[in-house]
């Protein structure tokens, strides 16, 4: 393996599901989580990839279809299971991989080939968690973790999710990068900051005290206690995304949003 290879994700993937003899830019593997199996996935650098654009950790056209591919051989092999195994994202990724061979190929069909598998699998009775340990940006996170039954993240600097790096925000709503930064302290949205996030009512736990890069082996337990603890509970709960917006940091920075939902569904029904 190459030293361009060890993300963050990869790291990571490692420290959860052991080696993987799967070849970037999609890892997946089988480990024991919380006294089953679970099934690991993330995407990694691929030095070798034939798009110029998706060399790094981002998701592109090989990366979208592979993680359907992970995910929907999950569902077929657990089909007949008497309960579903939990799928594991690990979530480093800097963008989606976007160029003119990409749009033209269809990207959006890659990625939302992804976004399908993962709701797919949670409809099925997959508990699908995500763990966010550096980068969750765009459509990158769109396609891989957004949509998990639980999302869980570490509280390290290098973790954030966001629509688009900190750069270019700053020059698309012409300001400085310091000014941005204050602009997230009022709104929160707008903010890098995962301690931020978690105030939307998106984030299930904020992991703190977490080594990012180089976590011991009792960090490590942690975590893996964390995601197993939260598997649990996505096994527990529905099977659709509505408890994001039953949390009270959901209920006291996303009322308008709730509100909209609310009269959206009276008018439907009406």
């Amino acid at each position: 393996m190459n030293d361009t290879t060890m993300t963050r994700g990869a790291r990571w993937f490692q420290a959860l599901a052991g080696e993987t003899l799967t070849v970037a830019p999609v890892w997946s593997a089988d480990a024991a989580l919380g006294g089953e199996t679970a099934r690991f996935i993330a995407v990694v650098p691929d030095a070798r990839n034939r798009f110029p654009r998706a060399t790094d950790n981002v998701v592109g056209l090989e990366q979208g279809w592979l993680l359907a591919r992970a995910v929907r051989e999950t569902i077929a092999a657990d089909a007949h299971a008497a309960q579903r195994r939990p799928i594991v994202a690990i979530v480093d990724v800097k963008s989606q991989a976007y160029g003119y061979r990409e749009e033209m190929l269809g990207i959006h069909l890659a990625c939302a080939a992804a976004v399908d598998a993962y709701a797919c699998a949670r409809d099925a009775g997959h508990p699908v968690v995500a763990l966010i340990v550096g980068p969750a940006m765009s459509g990158a996170f769109l396609a891989h973790g957004y949509q998990a039954s639980r999302i869980v993240a570490l509280d390290a600097p290098g973790t954030m999710v966001h629509a688009m790096g900190k750069d270019a925000a700053a020059r698309v709503t012409r300001r400085t990068v310091e000014a941005l930064d204050a602009l997230g302290e009022k709104i929160v949205p707008m903010s890098y900051s995962m301690a931020s996030f978690a105030k939307l009512g998106l984030l299930d736990e904020l992991i703190e005290g977490i080594d990012a890069d180089a976590p011991s082996e009792a960090q490590i337990e942690r975590v893996r206690q964390v995601l197993a603890d939260s598997a649990r509970a996505a096994r527990e709960g529905s099977r659709d995304l509505s408890h994001r917006l039953q949390s009270g940091n959901a209920k006291a920075t996303r009322a308008a949003s709730i509100e909209v939902r609310r009269r959206l569904a009276e008018q439907w029904d009406a």
